[in-house]
């Protein structure tokens, strides 16, 4: 049975346990990683009473130990790892503390380079599988009050870049896909997703929930890139509701 790791998990109403959900009931056994068990269990279990398979897994994805432990986890029917890890860290740089700099870093782009890293050791020897990032319009332009959130999303943009090309050759469509038959690709979700972590925050968000990002839709996006056959592979795909600015 194929299986998928999903890290970066939280609420049900959010978009790490909708991937879980919607890979579960593709038919893929789905390891359910990150940092609240209670989330995670509530997730997998959902998805067992559904007829799907699932384990939940605590992790931090700025432990190494924890991701190679995660990825040990999966075996060697490893197909698909999505990083979906990642908090929107506002702030103006003069007042910004150097600890809270780094550690949007870490946790946007140092956690995302130990989950790639372990994700391509696995798959390279089997040439095959799927290693997607959520990423952000925050990657491609820089926002007076999200310094720290820009460079760290730009930073893990421009680190799956890179992979896809490391692993790309042979007449493999560089920059877009990767060699071996390893398919790295980024999504850019570009606006507030209506989900958990919006309607708790703001709670009048729900009044104007037609300019937020549909859930499922962006979960449509990821479904898109891991069934793309290999000759036609995609590197970024970008998601927005029609009112965005761009």
């Amino acid at each position: 049975m194929k299986t998928a790791i999903v890290i970066g998990v939280g609420p049900d109403r959010g978009l790490g346990a909708r991937l879980c959900k919607r890979f579960a009931a593709d038919g893929l056994k789905v390891i359910v990683a990150g940092r609240t068990l209670s989330a995670l269990q509530a997730v997998a279990d959902d998805i067992i009473k559904a007829g799907g398979a699932a384990v939940p897994i605590v992790a931090d994805a700025t432990s190494e130990s924890d991701v190679v432990a995660l990825f040990d986890a999966a075996g060697e029917d490893l197909d698909l790892a999505i990083y979906n890890a990642g908090n929107n860290t506002p702030g103006k740089i003069i007042e910004m503390d150097a600890d809270y700099f780094e550690q949007a870093w870490r946790v946007v782009c140092f956690g995302g380079f130990l989950f790639g890293r372990e994700a391509v050791r696995r798959m390279v020897p089997k040439k095959a599988g799927t290693l997607l990032f959520t990423g952000a319009s925050a990657s491609l332009r820089g926002r007076a009050g999200y310094g720290a959130f820009n460079a760290s999303k730009a930073g893990l943009r421009t680190l799956a870049q890179a992979m896809a090309k490391e692993y790309a050759g042979d007449g493999i469509h560089v920059g877009h896909v990767v060699v071996d038959g390893i398919h790295v690709g980024h999504v850019v979700v570009d606006g507030a997703i209506a989900g958990d972590k919006i309607f708790s925050r703001f709670p009048d968000a729900a009044s104007r929930e037609d300019s937020l990002i549909d859930i499922e839709g962006i979960v449509d996006g990821f479904a898109f890139l891991y069934r793309q056959p290999e000759r036609a592979w995609s590197f970024e795909l970008d998601v927005r509701t029609s009112k965005e600015k761009w």
